[in-house]
């Protein structure tokens, strides 16, 4: 009984006293990722999970499936929303990109500058027009419901040289995903795109098939890459690793409003969670990388801008080149000038 009264109390805390109409259990969302307890994406599901239930009453249960018990991919998992035998996936964009093509506009390269305008811009407007357009595209079955963080930013790393500029990638061999978009950005950088999986990456670093790689820091550190050589790290920040959290419409359209209500403020409390997770994990991990002999640089403010204006024919490509571009990219681009100056004016109050 004292337990029963404790989740009641929790509940009404977290809701601010709103009423919950349905029942014990009547509803089970079954949500997955395709990683282990140590991502992001398993800490953003714990605090889902522990919201969504309490907040509900009970009313909703969240059962958990870590790694590949449900589906083993993008492409699968997706159909597996679609049809319905999985509630909640997270994807990143190259694995929602053969469905989504625009999806892909989180790669495109330099155009959010920090986790603050990230985190504007995913808590907006723009994760809205992302979501129309997949409902549209997957005939209203797969719901985007909020787009969060997974392994904090991408940048340049590889086996041979520190990268001040983007003529220092000319002719190294960067591993990316199948995905066109990466392999453009490598292209205008003056590096050679080598598609590779990711569990053979540690190999092909080893043995020379690529020296270098797009990849966050605790990816790096958490697969143990320094070992096969990749020994120089560029903080160039090119793209944020971005996590695309889905559900079946069906599912989510079937609950009644108020609990939707909670699933969409559980969903917010995942976003939330995951935008922390990587800061605090990335911590140790440069620690590591530079105690384990690492070159870590960081590119002034005019570096940075060499970078983007080398990387600017992938924005031209992304729009004549891929489904949904032009809309997605505008959406993307406003998104990014509204939030640098809602920041903008909050430095304007602050530091004064």
């Amino acid at each position: 009984m004292f337990k029963n009264l404790t989740k009641a109390a929790l509940a009404a805390a977290l809701l601010g006293g709103s009423t919950i109409s349905a029942a014990a259990q009547d509803f089970t969302i079954r949500a997955t990722a395709n990683s282990n307890e140590n991502d992001e994406d398993y800490d953003g599901l714990v605090v889902f999970k522990n919201y969504v239930e309490a907040a509900s009453n009970g009313a909703i249960a969240v059962e958990l499936f870590i790694g590949t018990q449900l589906c083993s991919g993008g492409a699968e998992c997706l159909q597996g929303v679609a049809d319905g035998s999985i509630d909640v996936f997270v994807t990143t964009s190259g694995g929602a990109a053969g469905i989504f093509p625009y999806v892909q506009v989180l790669d495109l390269p330099y155009l959010m500058s920090g986790d603050r305008i990230a985190e504007h811009v995913l808590s907006g407007d723009f994760t809205r027009t992302m979501r129309d357009m997949a409902l549209a595209s997957s005939g209203d079955a797969i719901r985007i419901m909020t787009i969060g963080n997974t392994g904090g930013w991408r940048n340049f790393a590889n086996t041979q040289r520190r990268v001040t500029k983007p003529e220092d990638l000319q002719g190294l061999k960067i591993r990316t995903v199948v995905a066109d978009l990466p392999q453009e950005l490598v292209k205008a950088l003056g590096a050679s795109p080598t598609p590779i999986s990711w569990p053979e990456l540690f190999t092909s670093l080893q043995t020379g098939v690529v020296e270098g790689s797009k990849n966050g820091i605790t990816d790096i550190m958490n697969m143990k890459f320094p070992e096969a050589g990749l020994q120089y790290l560029t903080l160039d920040g090119h793209a944020y690793m971005g996590a695309i959290w889905v559900m079946n419409n069906e599912k989510f359209l079937g609950m009644p409003e108020d609990l939707r209500r909670v699933v969409v403020d559980g969903f917010a409390e995942l976003q939330q969670a995951t935008f922390a997770s990587p800061k605090r994990k990335s911590i140790q991990a440069y620690e590591d990388f530079v105690a384990g002999g690492g070159d870590l640089y960081v590119p002034s403010p005019e570096e940075k801008e060499a970078f983007r204006v080398a990387a600017e024919p992938v924005y031209a490509w992304f729009q004549e080149n891929v489904e949904g571009g032009p809309e997605i990219f505008e959406a993307l681009t406003t998104a990014v000038t509204k939030a640098k100056a809602e920041l903008d004016a909050g430095y304007a109050s602050d530091l004064n």
